[in-house]
């Protein structure tokens, strides 16, 4: 028996990613000719290094197709109540990424929601989340911010409810200051996502705690899918940016994963990328004020700086995916 789950899961694994890949390809292939009749297009933001100007005009909000690659997630063999709160989790946070990219369409600029809104808008989602999942009979962690091989890390209640809605509404604000060359965020989505899916797959579980495990492990695939599938639109030069609809979506889905797999506190270690993009703004602002106008950076997020500093943008995302697979490699080491 045991050697039968050995060999069938990496089959089981195939299927999920390329149901996620073939869902996103088909989802953007019909898209994007709605968008361009429809001219949803990007505008480079005003501030961003030169070359991104010619960014402008292509078509976005392709993210929808990460919402589309989890409907398999509905499915009635599929679904159980805590799935169903995390598909709800990652549309909902898509949504309001779908009214922040449709005001920045309308008002002809980079800008929609304003950060703090958006902020407080996820915030919201995520209380609802948390709140949602603890009062239901769910096998899951509760408490737990970290499982490691024989030790759980647990907190009061209090404290876990506080870091998860700071991981959660972090997390989808880091994806999406992540998001701003051609492949970079979906592509650095990637090995997170995978890596969470092997520690559901690999951390022991009986009962309901096994289907739980089971289902957190297939969405985190379906997810690495439909980044690989729309990375085919999203590649440089690219065809479709998946804009705030797409960066909450996926900030959500991986936050979500790793507040139900009890894995909260490995979110900075599997995507110290997102932690490094968010922390570079942050400093850059705490400095400039401090210094009355002094900087870190040449420009934040962080990858700005390295194109200013001479890289090429394919340089730049292909550095920065190095790093999200190293860093997704250490965390699956650490847990394991």
């Amino acid at each position: 028996m045991q050697m039968h789950v050995f060999v069938s899961w990496p089959f089981v694994f195939a299927v999920e990613v390329i149901t996620g890949f073939l869902l996103a390809v088909a989802s953007c292939a019909l898209l994007l000719p709605l968008l361009r009749t429809l001219k949803v297009r990007q505008r480079a933001y005003e501030d961003a290094p030169a070359t991104h100007q010619a960014k402008t005009g292509t078509p976005t909000m392709g993210g929808v197709c990460f919402v589309v690659a989890l409907l398999p997630l509905l499915v009635p063999s599929f679904r159980s109540s805590l799935l169903n709160y995390l598909f709800g989790l990652v549309a909902v946070c898509a949504s309001i990424g779908f009214v922040d990219d449709l005001l920045a369409i309308r008002l002809g600029r980079n800008r929609g929601l304003r950060a703090r809104t958006k902020f407080l808008m996820t915030a919201l989602v995520a209380v609802m989340f948390l709140r949602g999942i603890d009062g239901g009979n769910f096998a899951y962690p509760r408490d737990v911010l970290l499982v490691l091989p024989g030790y759980a890390l647990q907190a009061p209640h209090w404290l876990w409810l506080i870091l998860g809605i700071v991981a959660i509404a972090g997390t989808m604000h880091a994806v999406n200051l992540t998001d701003g060359l051609d492949g970079l965020a979906s592509g650095a989505m990637v090995f997170p996502l995978a890596a969470l899916a092997f520690i559901d797959t690999l951390t022991p579980a009986i009962g309901s705690a096994y289907y739980i495990r089971a289902g957190l492990s297939a969405t985190a695939l379906l997810g690495v899918g439909a980044c690989l599938g729309f990375l085919v639109y999203n590649r440089y030069p690219a065809k479709l940016i998946m804009g705030d609809t797409g960066s909450l979506a996926l900030g959500a889905l991986l936050s979500g994963i790793a507040v139900l797999s009890g894995e909260m506190l490995i979110l900075i270690v599997i995507g110290f990328v997102f932690v490094a993009e968010a922390l570079s703004v942050m400093l850059q602002v705490v400095y400039f004020k401090l210094t009355h106008g002094k900087r870190i950076f040449k420009m934040s997020p962080l990858h700005h700086h390295f194109e200013l500093s001479g890289w090429p943008e394919t340089k730049v995302t292909t550095r920065f995916l190095l790093a999200s697979a190293i860093c997704s490699a250490v965390g699956l080491a650490i847990v394991r």
